[in-house]
């Protein structure tokens, strides 16, 4: 899936991935999208939440040998 921007996160455990995911999406302006890669299991579900409450849209998360990838478009 194409992205506007890619972070990585990967090494780095909770809170900081959805840290870093916060900060870059407050540099993107409204439809643009993110890849996230993530070697945090608790990203699963902090990016859900966030997504939740935020209204920003995971479109696409795929788990690649522990490897996460989510594809977020801001809202």
């Amino acid at each position: 899936m194409e992205s506007d921007r890619e972070l990585d996160t990967s090494g780095l455990h909770c809170p900081l991935p959805l840290l870093k995911l916060k900060k870059v999406l407050n540099e993107m302006a409204p439809g643009q999208i993110v890849h996230v890669i993530a070697t945090d299991p608790a990203s699963e579900l902090d990016f859900g939440v966030f997504s939740e409450q935020s209204g920003n849209e995971i479109l696409q998360r795929r788990r690649e040998d522990g490897i996460f990838h989510y594809w977020i478009r801001k809202a």
